[in-house]
């Protein structure tokens, strides 16, 4: 009997949506009929959705790639011996020669795309945890050293370095101390969290169980949006395999270490991806914002010590820890190290994830991975950040992308999400968006954020109309957005005013004025 070929489809919810499942089933069915041996294996996706849904066999020259499939495809792709690599018109070569893939820096997705994101020894065959065993031969201070040295800042938006948040929880004297994951994943053109916990869970796993051991936690918990289903049951699935293998529970590994993990589901409120928003969501009462301090380091869940991390920071520690903080922090520029996934999405050619290192620039980004607009009009705008990140015109696309330098041109990087717009959109609506956004989300705690959302809708409002007044209300929306972003208790008030500015500061021609006077 042949020796059965290794056929990769994704089960990333994004090939799910363009149809893995019927193709998976097709190249199943066309096996069988043709009494072909296939070992089909559900990977997760490279990430380069526009190839979607992405077919790979395993050659001996390596992993050749045909996309995007449809089920109609299969049966010529069988025609044409694709199971040996054949020549077919969807034909893609080695995907790890497409220049979008070979000219990232993939740290934390190394194994995305490549591995059964299931599979605890896919896992382990590529350098899972590896982090993990290091740390357990390491006192306690010296992992969470491990992560100082190497320089990584939170990856969910406030950039704040990951090891004195660690430090602060482990000289914390407290019996119970927690580790919890924000995956509350909500930005607008985000989905790289989502790629980690459905393409490769067990590697976010490892990372929250080396925080435990570094600050001394027993108890952890992921806070998932419960629009992730597909994540769910994934991660679900991983921390079931983990605990039957001790890499979590009592005694991980034969140490002495106990670590629990659970999954929770929260409702979607965007306000829930502030850390003291979570918290509150997490014990069960309504997700408003806690005034600090104290700091979820000395009094978080439940008024104990905890470690509250975004999924990319987490999942960069196993690599940290299995090869070392220099090896990490060789990577990236200044104060910004190591890699960050950064997301194409919004009127993008080829959407998607790239990995790479601190220092890229926007224009490199958006034209040399991006493609430029699908539309194939001028690229006018893009928003960096989420729905509260500023809009950044042409003019500064050549800025680097790392923490200082996006924040030196008004910009900011925060969860590494590029919506691209053509020269077709209208920035003051977008402006009014991006406060309509805040007025429907906010918790209304504070008066800055609730009421000033709403008015300052009603502003722009104004402002477009064309009113006689027009100039006052820009001085009125621009004092409006003052008070927000220095009087709000936390980063959704203070932040929203920052689109909104943005545009009025570089495309003042939308708010049907022929210049806007930018003072205060």
């Amino acid at each position: 009997m042949s020796t059965a070929i290794t056929v990769y489809v994704p089960r990333d919810s994004t090939a799910l949506a363009l149809g893995a499942e019927q193709v998976a089933a097709a190249i199943v069915q066309q096996a069988q009929q043709r009494g072909l041996a296939i070992n089909l294996v559900r990977n997760g996706s490279r990430g380069m959705f526009w190839l979607e849904p992405l077919v790979e066999v395993a050659t001996a020259a390596g992993r050749i790639g045909y996309g995007p499939v449809e089920p109609d495809d299969v049966a010529s792709l069988f025609d044409a011996d694709f199971l040996a690599g054949g020549q077919h018109r969807l034909a893609l070569g080695l995907v790890e020669e497409i220049p979008y893939l070979k000219n990232q820096e993939r740290l934390t997705f190394a194994r995305v795309g490549v591995t059964d994101p299931l599979s605890l020894d896919d896992y382990l065959a590529h350098e899972g945890y590896a982090g993990l065993r290091r740390a357990l031969e390491l006192p306690s201070a010296a992992v969470v050293q491990e992560v100082l040295d190497s320089g990584l800042r939170g990856r969910g938006g406030a950039a704040f370095p990951t090891g004195i948040k660690w430090k602060t929880v482990l000289g914390a004297q407290s019996q119970q101390k927690y580790i919890v994951c924000n995956a509350d994943e909500g930005d607008s053109g985000t989905f790289s969290d989502r790629m980690v916990m459905e393409d490769d869970p067990f590697m976010l796993i490892e990372g929250m169980t080396i925080a435990a051991l570094a600050v001394g936690a027993s108890q952890g918990y992921i806070y998932v949006r419960s629009e992730y289903p597909h994540a769910i049951a994934a991660l679900n699935q991983a921390i079931s395999t983990a605990n039957s293998h001790h890499y979590l529970g009592e005694n991980i590994l034969g140490s002495p270490h106990t670590f629990h993990l659970e999954v929770r589901k929260g409702a979607g409120a965007y306000i829930c991806g502030e850390e003291t928003a979570l918290l509150e969501s997490l014990e069960g009462k309504r997700g408003v914002v806690r005034a600090k301090p104290p700091l979820p380091a000395i009094e978080g869940l439940f008024g104990k010590p905890t470690v509250i991390n975004n999924v990319i920071s987490l999942a960069s520690v196993p690599i940290i820890l299995a090869r070392g903080a220099a090896f990490y922090k060789n990577y990236g520029m200044g104060r910004s190290l190591g890699t960050l996934p950064m997301q194409l999405a919004g009127n993008i050619r080829y959407g998607g994830l790239v990995e790479k290192a601190f220092g890229v620039t926007l224009r490199e980004l958006l034209i040399d991975f991006g493609g430029g607009t699908a539309s194939g009009k001028p690229i006018r705008a893009v928003q960096v950040g989420g729905p509260l990140g500023p809009y950044l015109p042409e003019s500064l696309f050549d800025t680097k992308l790392d923490y200082e330098a996006m924040a030196a041109v008004g910009g900011m990087l925060g969860h590494g999400g590029i919506v691209v717009f053509d020269d077709s959109v209208d920035m003051a609506r977008q402006a009014r968006y991006a406060m309509q956004f805040c007025a429907i989300e906010s918790c209304g705690k504070c008066t800055p954020c609730r009421i000033g959302s709403t008015r300052g809708v009603e502003v722009i409002d104004k402002i477009v109309a064309g009113r006689a007044d027009k100039i006052q209300q820009i001085h009125l929306l621009r004092d409006l957005c003052d008070t927000m972003i220095n009087g709000s208790l936390c980063a959704m008030g203070s932040m929203t005013p920052l689109p909104v500015l943005s545009a009025l500061d570089h495309f003042p021609e939308d708010f049907a004025s022929g210049a806007v006077d930018k003072a205060a």
